[in-house]
């Protein structure tokens, strides 16, 4: 019964952490717009929290790097179980323009387990809405 619970609370509120890994900032100003009024992401239920010990689903921006590698997988751990990896922007995804870079330590995946991709550079806040309703429906 209380599993059952928190499962419908999770679909019905999901709590985002916002992880800027690095690269140019262009996914960040686009998650940080999906959250304004004009796109309105909270309609859905959706919240930032600014710890990853409250977050249901952590969206991760920007090309992993040697130097966040570390910091990514603790936050990745302090996020309490079950969480969700959303991988937004074409850095996130693959590397992109930065996957030739001497500090590049991998696609998001191949670090941690990523439930869904918005590729795209920067991807609208429409995309990271839809992936976002996409990422519920697989919830029920």
């Amino acid at each position: 019964m209380l599993k059952a619970l928190r499962s419908f609370a999770r679909r019905k509120s999901p709590w985002i952490m916002h992880v800027p890994c690095g690269g140019c900032n262009g996914c960040d100003i686009e998650v940080v717009a999906a959250l304004t009024p004009k796109f309105d992401v909270e309609r859905f239920g959706v919240l930032q929290k600014g710890t990853p010990r409250h977050a249901d689903i952590l969206i991760v921006t920007g090309v992993v790097t040697a130097q966040i590698l570390d910091r990514l997988k603790r936050i990745y751990d302090l996020t309490p179980n079950p969480k969700h990896i959303v991988a937004f922007g074409s850095c996130a995804v693959d590397g992109d323009i930065f996957r030739e870079g001497y500090g590049f330590a991998g696609p998001l995946d191949e670090v941690l387990p990523v439930d869904i991709y918005v590729p795209g550079c920067p991807p609208r806040p429409e995309a990271l809405i839809d992936g976002l309703n996409k990422l519920l429906k697989r919830l029920k």
